[in-house]
């Protein structure tokens, strides 16, 4: 009989640990690996989860941040052996989740993370049919999220990005999106993720609010056109970018955006490198493209180290041919064809600036040193530098219909950033007259960037008309970035 009763109760404390139900505890132990994961020191993150799993096995959210640690693993390194191996654990998580308490607001919510994570990284490797499905499926949890957790912020963070994102897809695809179940709108997501930066001021304790931050200041940046504001928000964020790359990443790459090159480049110098930091090399790029954009001669030691150490895809074309640009502005033209010989042959054109530049390094004759040292210092928005340059020349100065053209473009967007209205309307205008019949970029943007100034002085009318002007142009570049910027300008000024 004793023998019996002590079987049974063995019975019964294997049942309950086997079967007991999974929560999902925002421990010290948990938030330590969270922030680990975020500042790239991925291994240590490891070893902070293997704690907590070993003190709380039933605690599942250490399965979201394992992903984290998976997703940044993958979506940095580019490595596709890598993603094939690590893409398995997806399918664990999410079915160990699917046993957890179900009446948690975390339980959809790490469904749909783990999920996004993974259509993010199939991004990657062109799979975007099934990153595609993912983020239906990740939506559909969201919004059954928010439907039994109005206030639940996390949720918001999420779900406001994608409803934004869906509001710039353009018109005629918008019928797919519905089709399938989806939808948003720009204001939509916006005042959604608005909601959950406000909770986060005032509830510091609220562990996701320095990604909502980022996110929303991209959001701005990106799709809003604010990037004063995108600057502001980023620059008073809670983001220490001498102990964290991805801190780095995030304020050097909304300083460029900005024009605040300078800035960047200290930022980008102090990012912290080696141990034990997760390899992040897409930092030497950046740090090499902004100084090209000051015109530095040493800008082709960080491209050059890019692209020794990096052992992914994306970038690498267009860093052969900043080097070649770099080759053209100090070295020899023998230097130029050397690198974009490179170019054509190493890397993968997946990405439009990698497209971009394997069509100059295939079809494209030698780029005008001029234009080149124009735009350049345009991008690195050293505006005074750009216009003296080109105010030593005129259109008869260019050899050829692309060269005249781009010459337009360039100064309308100089005076443009100068704030002198009348004269980069006058320039776009003249950009488009030329180019709108051939295949170049200048032509759409010119009109997109038409809308914009006529949206910043509220004259939602004509705002509206260069949007759909651009939205009416196809170039073989930038299609697809300039026609979702101008379909979000037609989501903020009205479609009348």
């Amino acid at each position: 009989m004793k023998r019996l009763t002590y079987t049974c109760c063995l019975m019964l404390i294997f049942s309950y640990t086997v079967f007991a139900t999974g929560t999902f505890e925002f421990n010290s132990n948990v938030e330590e690996a969270y922030e680990l994961a975020l500042s790239l020191r991925l291994e240590e993150a490891k070893s902070v989860l293997k704690t907590e799993k070993s003190q709380n096995p039933n605690n599942l959210l250490p399965l979201l941040i394992e992903d984290y640690v998976d997703f940044f693993t993958v979506f940095i390194n580019e490595d596709k052996a890598e993603f094939e191996r690590l893409e398995s654990n997806k399918n664990v998580r999410l079915k160990q989740i699917r046993n957890g308490d179900s009446s948690s607001p975390y339980y959809l919510y790490t469904q749909a993370e783990i999920i996004l994570h993974w259509a993010l990284v199939r991004l990657k490797f062109e799979e975007n049919l099934t990153a595609a499905r993912e983020v239906r499926k990740a939506y559909k949890l969201l919004e059954e999220n928010e439907s039994k957790f109005p206030n639940f912020m996390a949720n918001k963070k999420t779900l406001g990005l994608l409803h934004a994102m869906l509001g710039t897809i353009p018109d005629n695809y918008q019928w797919v999106i519905k089709l399938v179940g989806m939808e948003g709108t720009v204001e939509q997501g916006t005042k959604e993720m608005q909601e959950a930066i406000e909770y986060a001021k005032a509830h510091p304790e609220f562990i996701f609010g320095d990604e909502t931050v980022v996110m929303y200041a991209l959001l701005m940046l990106h799709v809003g056109n604010q990037k004063a504001e995108a600057w502001t928000l980023v620059r008073h964020a809670d983001m220490n970018t001498s102990d964290n790359p991805l801190a780095a990443f995030i304020l050097a790459n909304v300083a460029v955006h900005t024009g605040r090159n300078d800035e960047a480049i200290n930022i980008l110098k102090q990012a912290p490198r080696g141990e034990p930091y997760h390899p992040f090399h897409y930092l030497d790029y950046m740090l090499g493209l902004s100084k090209l954009y000051r015109l530095d001669t040493d800008a082709d030691r960080y491209l050059r180290r890019y692209v020794r150490n990096f052992k992914g895809q994306n970038y690498i074309k267009e860093a052969y041919q900043k080097l070649a640009w770099h080759e053209l502005l100090f070295g020899t033209e023998a230097g130029y064809q050397k690198q974009m010989l490179f170019c054509r042959t190493k890397g993968k054109a997946i990405i439009e600036s990698d497209k971009k530049a394997e069509k100059e390094a295939t079809n494209g004759p030698v780029p005008q040193a001029d234009l080149i040292k124009a735009r350049l210092l345009f991008d690195g928005g050293y505006y005074d530098k750009a216009l003296s340059i080109l105010h030593e020349k005129n259109e008869t100065d260019f050899s050829n219909e692309r060269q005249k053209t781009e010459y337009l473009y360039r100064l309308g967007r100089i005076y443009h950033k100068q704030n002198n209205l009348a004269k980069a309307i006058e320039y776009y205008q003249q950009t488009i007259n030329k180019g709108a019949d051939h295949p170049w970029y200048f032509a759409c943007n010119a009109a997109l960037k038409t809308g914009l100034l006529y949206e910043q002085q509220g004259n939602l009318s004509k705002a509206r008309e260069w949007y759909k002007k651009c939205l009416s142009l196809r170039p073989d570049e930038y299609k697809n970035g300039l026609h979702q910027q101008a379909k979000a300008g037609l989501g903020r000024v009205g479609r009348k």
